[in-house]
């Protein structure tokens, strides 16, 4: 058994203000200084005036620090979960690209065996394409993208063993309706992005979740308010936002932010192969991909995902919208959780996974523990 002692725990619920929580793989206890006891433990880490907060959750990453989830590599998502923990990410989503059908089902098969082993940050796996639209294609393989098809979907979740929880969609394309219905009866949840899906469209289509808000997807117009006005209007729509700087200016954060508030604005990185990694050129999809300045983009001009890492866009949220610590804590960690039925994340309370966070007051990650188990960084 292992106990914090003198934090600042942020646990999704409220702020315990100097505060101890006691942990092994689940948490035991804990409550204000005032109400701890010490016992013989195995070790006792004082975090005088650190912050704690709940492991972060990222529902959409292809990938870092030279992996991808296309590589289909078991070894590389391995390492792609250890590396992550430096930025305090506890739980991720394997995402893939529109690629060749094989090359996809094999990515699928392989996330899948790296969650039986039960020794991985992954939790799920959102299927990025190849059900969406051409014109909107952004840096996904025009080459491989075809209509919703039913059929094919059922398939790769049953390579994926259930674990596929989110499909990015294009709400507008023939076969969307059944695509859709047979999407949620497997318990995923369909996201409309890269698409041109009109305000009504996404409403005939039920859309609860936007992805990557704003990107490749049908603009705000005054007279048609497109996808980016339902992501925005509908109160039932957790919008997804990568707040690099570069997918999204700030102001446009913060827009998202006051629309939306912190309960309904998922912050995601979009990460890509090179995350991590010195600038240069690195690969997305089977496309060269050039990474400079802090951004990722093909010889085209397109932003080919991020260098984003998950601690930096906390910082980044909470700067371009001047939110609180506790809404950040919630639109990285609580959000995802709540959408996706991970019942053992995102919240810091007894019986929970020892999924945890330790701050400095700069808001540089200093540990992560996932499932009780410790990790140091120096930053």
């Amino acid at each position: 058994m292992t106990v914090i002692i003198n934090a600042n725990i942020y646990t999704g619920q409220t702020v315990i203000e100097k505060g101890f929580i006691r942990f092994e793989e689940t948490i035991s206890e804990l409550g204000d200084m005032t109400k701890y006891v010490p016992v013989a433990e195995e070790g006792v880490l004082d975090l005088e005036g650190k912050q704690l907060i709940p492991g972060m959750i990222d529902v959409h990453i292809h990938g870092g620090y030279d992996v991808d989830t296309m590589d289909a590599d078991k070894k590389g998502l391995m390492r792609l979960s250890q590396a992550m923990l430096a930025e305090g990410v506890t739980s991720f989503f394997a995402t893939t690209i529109t690629q060749d059908w094989s090359q996809i089902t094999r990515a699928l098969e392989a996330a899948r065996q790296v969650m039986e082993t039960e020794t991985t940050t992954i939790e799920g796996i959102h299927l990025e394409g190849p059900f969406i639209n051409p014109d909107y294609a952004g840096a996904q393989p025009l080459d491989y993208i075809v209509e919703p098809d039913v059929e094919q979907f059922l398939k790769w979740q049953q390579a994926a063993g259930g674990q596929i929880k989110l499909v990015t969609y294009a709400p507008e394309r023939p076969g969307a309706r059944a695509f859709e219905e047979a999407v949620r009866l497997t318990g995923a949840v369909p996201s409309a992005g890269h698409t041109d899906a009109t305000y009504e469209q996404n409403e005939q289509g039920n859309v609860v979740h936007g992805t990557h808000l704003y990107n490749q997807m049908r603009a705000l117009h005054h007279r048609e308010p497109g996808t980016v006005g339902y992501c925005l209007l509908n109160p039932a729509v957790r919008a997804e936002i990568i707040p690099d700087g570069i997918h999204s200016a700030k102001e446009m954060v913060d827009f998202a932010y006051r629309m939306k508030g912190a309960s309904r604005l998922t912050v995601i990185t979009d990460a890509m192969r090179a995350k991590g990694l010195p600038e240069g050129q690195y690969e997305l999809g089977g496309q060269a991909v050039d990474v400079k300045d802090g951004a990722a983009r093909l010889a085209s001009g397109n932003l080919a995902g991020s260098v984003l890492t998950m601690d930096q866009a906390l910082r980044n949220i909470i700067a371009f919208t001047g939110c609180s610590l506790e809404e950040a804590v919630r639109m990285t960690s609580i959000n995802q959780a709540e959408e996706f039925g991970l019942t053992k994340k995102g919240v810091l309370e007894i019986g929970k996974d020892a999924d945890f966070v330790v701050l400095n007051e700069s808001l540089f990650v200093e540990r992560t523990i996932h499932r009780g188990a410790v990790h140091t960084f120096k930053k």
